[in-house]
């Protein structure tokens, strides 16, 4: 007896949660069609945004996306129109994405559905990593998404430079940052230094990023993001520093044993002798022995 009732129980149990299920399923699709008739009234378009954050590599579900009315002037390009189109090919996101925000085609992934950094480069730009450290890398305020510039620390060029003369040159202006060590998750704002920096750039960038690494060492400068106005390049060395107009960039050659009082002289009565005026009359040469002598005539003759 106490087995039948059981049996009972359990059947009532499952009737109501299969009429709990058909209630809810009633309920959405109600707000569906209620939401596609208020679109169509109002002349709106329907597309896909999220109802979760995503970060890098989220893969896209029926849990965190959902269809939404959307002014039909202002849809923006790349934009789902059906949760079956977000859905297709397994997509994930390349970037973060905040609860309310449109699902673009070029924030997630493609066909294959792997979040790979080749994946979010823009047509004709590349991915380059350069050796950073705690200093150069701005205590590790330099995240996934932020802008520098690339400053070149280096030797100066020429005879008589030691390692003491160094130049500082802005190699690159406004340069987005895509990853740290291989961190590509824009969300955390936490500093984290890392080694290398992995930044996006042309191919004439690439190349001058990868020369500029053997020639001296690399510096990142954070800049604001929305500032894209280019600023008036210099090189700056040790005389641009407080103090600096008492610094010689070159030493002069030291003097050797062999320089004698004559052999330094000798360039000085050239000079002397370049400078001095020349005779104004004519001249008279006396030979005693192999010695020559020039004489002004006028002053011999006592004019």
């Amino acid at each position: 007896m106490g087995g039948q009732r059981n049996l009972v129980i359990i059947g009532v149990a499952v009737l109501l949660g299969l009429f709990a299920v058909f209630i809810a399923n009633s309920y959405f699709s109600g707000v569906e069609q209620r939401q596609a008739q208020i679109a169509e009234e109002q002349k709106l378009s329907r597309i896909v945004v999220a109802t979760q954050p995503m970060a890098f590599g989220t893969k896209l579900t029926a849990d965190n996306i959902r269809l939404q009315n959307w002014p039909a002037g202002s849809v923006p390009q790349g934009a789902f129109r059906s949760i079956p189109a977000a859905l297709k090919d397994n997509r994930v996101a390349l970037r973060p994405i905040v609860p309310g925000e449109p699902v673009l085609a070029d924030k997630v992934s493609g066909k294959d559905g792997r979040a790979t950094l080749a994946a979010n480069l823009p047509e004709g730009m590349r991915a380059i990593s350069i050796p950073i450290g705690e200093v150069s890398a701005v205590s590790g305020f330099v995240l996934p998404g932020t802008t520098v510039d690339v400053l070149l620390t280096r030797q100066m060029p020429g005879d008589g430079a030691d390692q003491q003369d160094q130049m500082v040159d802005v190699i690159m202006e406004n340069v987005q940052v895509l990853a740290i060590n291989q961190n590509v998750d824009e969300k955390d704002g936490t500093p984290k230094p890392g080694k290398t920096a992995t930044v996006q750039t042309d191919l004439y960038g690439a190349q001058q990023l990868t020369l500029a690494q053997k020639l001296g060492s690399l510096s990142l400068v954070l800049r604001n993001v929305e500032n894209q106005t280019p600023a008036a390049l210099t090189t700056v060395t040790a005389r641009d520093l407080p103090g600096g107009r008492f610094y010689r960039a070159t030493r002069p050659a030291p003097r050797t044993a062999s320089a004698t009082p004559q052999a330094i002289a000798a360039p000085i009565a050239a000079m002397i002798k370049a400078i001095a005026p020349g005779p104004s009359g004519p001249m008279m040469a006396v030979y005693r022995g192999t010695e020559k002598s020039d004489y002004e005539i006028g002053r011999l003759g006592g004019q």
